[in-house]
């Protein structure tokens, strides 16, 4: 357990972790001005569908193209949260449009909500009160 909340370490296939080169992963995103870069130099396709993030371990939100394994856009390291997520623009602002914890590399309980909503609080984008979709993890036995 991190100072933050609970950590989730990877559990996907060891040759997507081993695949992962540092420094190539998600996009850190730790203000709203990181976030207008960022969301400026998407396409409207990519603005489309959702994106992949992780929370990582320092609290910052990291975006990826959704295609993306979350293992790489978290450079391989633990994370607070992970999932998909969609941006729409509001008025004046962009905001959350869906938000999910389905990541199979992670597989973050839906408790690790708080950890994303300070993240997106911190960037200023408007968001929901939780994820719009809900992924509850199995536990093998």
């Amino acid at each position: 357990m991190s100072a933050r909340g609970r950590s989730y370490r990877y559990v996907g296939p060891v040759e997507l972790k081993t695949a992962v080169r540092p420094g190539n992963g998600g996009c850190r995103i730790s203000s709203a001005a990181e976030f207008g870069s960022w969301i400026a130099e998407r396409s409207a396709a990519e603005l489309a569908e959702p994106f992949t993030f992780v929370v990582d371990t320092d609290g910052v939100l990291r975006l990826a193209p959704r295609r993306s394994e979350h293992v790489a856009c978290a450079d391989g390291a633990m994370v607070l949260s992970a999932g998909e997520i969609g941006f729409v623009r509001e008025a004046d602002r962009w905001a959350v449009g869906e938000v999910s914890n389905q990541s199979t590399g992670y597989c973050p309980d839906v408790t690790s909500w708080p950890e994303l909503a300070r993240a997106l609080d911190r960037v200023g984008l408007g968001r929901p009160s939780g994820f719009t979709h809900e992924i509850v993890p199995l536990l093998v036995v």
